[in-house]
């Protein structure tokens, strides 16, 4: 984590500063313009490693700097229309001078120029072709066209391209130096960036520590060609999270090779160029985000073309309003929804049933609804949820018990989501049996496997150092792909069994917070008596010396204490 990478803690602090100082002072504002800075970079850095593989294997590829560009303004005053065409099929010099070369839209190239030059270069030239980069009917360049870019002065434009290569450098040394993923680290600078963010608490425009997703990612399993959804995704998290889940299990299968795991424990790669056209095509399309903020939905986006998907599915939408009609879509979904807050009743989509407004029960009974008969969901909720006493909390559960296989309640520690917030969580794992409109013939869970995870490898604190050892999350893997109804009964261990039929009995009626079931282990503690105590106290405080000689102590703490031991004796 970038906690414990102080240089480069260091370099995000001082182009935060620099922003800062330069007019730029609102968080999310200055996330949004250091995010397209930051997309430039890598776009160009993406493309030449993409141009020197294809030299390497011999596939095709053409570079996104290849040729003319011209601005859509112009290409609809040319043409007619808004349409992608390159500049060596426009034959007069009237048309000719829109173009512009793309070769000078690189970073390595446009980094070298002057600072006025340069800010009127990326402002004009650099910036327009970043909005327009996938065509005018792309999604990516529909959501950027409000997009706009405000760094207002040359010298600030410089400074913040100094430090990202800086930036870059210490990304790059860590990668081979540590062998984690340039991916990880660059979500890294996402999450400290988001960390920025003053009403990050309270918007839920926060980032879900990776390891947590890969944990997640290691229990749903995705599968290439299955179809993957976040129907709350910000920047992209969870997405990322379950295409680097495949892009591994692919490489394995493909190389015997053996790969490290991380810090974490976790075995990741993020190459992507070992894969096929056909499988790069296929986990392109598996992805599927929305998200209610445009700001998160562009970096979202960026996010994911930053990490190889050239046409991501990310949307602004509002899962839970009328106007999202989607149902029985999805394979997987994987999501750390919104905890707080509520929604306005008159929006809420009709489908959904629970009356209620908590947006944590929604979401959750929405991600019931989105998965396809047979899929499988992964989502975060406050531990409230497993517990609360009002009727939609009740019947949510009952729900994922009855019409669901309910796999897994894994209890998170309070401080996992330090230093956003310090909310006690939970992990549900569920498969979708029956579909909402189905009569239950058989209710679908048999047994509830129970996790209470004490610690996730780092510290719970503020600082989210990193600890020693993986903490619980690789016990969790194994303990759950080993479980077993017929000799997981133990309640005083760490993990357990529990039937359904206990947990939808009248006493219980579908609680499914741990505590509830869990059996704690009182041990019997021996302790001295008071007097040979007393004693102890003593020897501390003067040492070896003679019972006889006690009495000429001056000090009053050993006079206390030998009035004391007279009392008890």
């Amino acid at each position: 984590m970038l906690q414990n990478n102080p240089e480069l803690k260091s370099k995000i602090d001082q182009l935060w500063n620099k922003f800062w100082s330069g007019g730029i002072s609102n968080p999310l504002t200055a996330i949004e313009q250091i995010t397209y800075l930051l997309f430039m970079k890598r776009l160009d850095e993406l493309d030449q490693k993409r141009q020197a593989d294809a030299e390497w294997t011999g596939e095709k590829y053409t570079s996104k700097f290849e040729g003319s560009w011209v601005p859509p303004e112009y290409k609809t005053k040319l043409t007619g229309r808004e349409t992608d065409f390159e500049l060596i099929n426009i034959r007069s010099q009237d048309e000719r001078k829109y173009g512009v070369s793309r070769q000078s839209l690189r970073w390595s190239e446009f980094k070298r120029m002057q600072a006025e030059e340069m800010l009127q270069h990326v402002q004009g030239k650099v910036f327009p072709f970043l909005k327009d980069l996938n065509g005018a009917e792309s999604n990516f360049t529909h959501h950027m066209k409000n997009a706009v870019f405000i760094i207002p002065k040359p010298a600030l434009l410089v400074e913040a391209v100094k430090t990202i290569d800086d930036i870059f450098e210490v990304m790059e040394k860590e990668s081979k130096e540590k062998g984690q993923a340039f991916q990880d680290i660059q979500g890294d600078v996402y999450e400290f960036l988001l960390s920025e963010i003053a009403t990050a608490g309270k918007n839920g425009q926060f980032r879900t520590p990776r390891h947590i997703i890969k944990l997640m990612a290691d229990l749903v399993q995705p599968q290439l060609g299955h179809k993957i959804a976040d129907p709350a995704c910000g920047s992209g998290g969870f997405l990322l999270g379950a295409s680097q889940y495949i892009v591994t299990q692919l490489a394995i299968k493909a190389s015997s090779k053996d790969l490290t795991p991380d810090e974490d424990g976790f075995v990741r790669t993020s190459v992507a160029a070992a894969l096929t056209k056909n499988a790069q095509d296929t986990l392109a399309k598996s992805l599927w985000g929305y998200d209610i903020d445009q700001t998160m939905v562009r970096l979202g986006l960026m996010n994911l073309m930053m990490h190889g998907i050239d046409e991501p599915h990310i949307d602004y939408k509002d899962t839970l309003s009328k106007s999202y009609t989607e149902e029985a879509e999805y394979d997987i979904v994987m999501a750390n929804p919104p905890f707080t807050g509520s929604i306005d009743k008159g929006d809420i989509n009709e489908n959904l049933q629970l009356d209620t407004t908590k947006t944590e029960l929604l979401f959750v009974e929405n991600i019931y609804r989105l998965l396809k008969t047979g899929g499988t969901a992964c989502v975060i909720v406050p531990q409230g949820v497993l517990f609360g006493t009002g009727k939609a909390f009740k019947e949510l559960r009952q729900r994922l018990v009855d019409r669901c296989d309910l796999k897994a309640v894994i209890t998170l520690p309070s401080g996992v989501f330090k230093p956003y917030a310090g909310v006690s969580t939970a992990i549900l794992l569920f498969t979708k049996v029956w579909g909402p409109k189905d009569k239950v013939s058989k209710p679908a869970t048999g047994h509830v496997w129970f996790y209470e995870m004490d610690a996730d490898g780092y510290s719970l604190d503020d600082k989210r150092s990193k600890q020693e050892g993986y903490g619980d999350l690789q016990d969790i893997i194994a303990c759950y792909r080993a479980r077993d109804a017929a000799t997981d009964i133990d309640r005083t261990a760490k993990c357990f069994m529990v039937p359904r039929s206990e947990i939808a009995d009248e006493k219980n009626s579908y609680d499914l917070s741990l505590s509830r079931y869990k059996q704690d282990v009182f041990e019997e503690v021996h302790y001295d008596a008071p007097g040979v105590i007393l004693d102890q106290l003593i020897q501390a405080e003067v040492g070896d010396v003679d019972e006889a000689e006690l009495g000429k102590v001056q000090s009053g703490i050993v006079r206390e204490l030998l009035e004391l031991k007279g009392m008890v004796g």
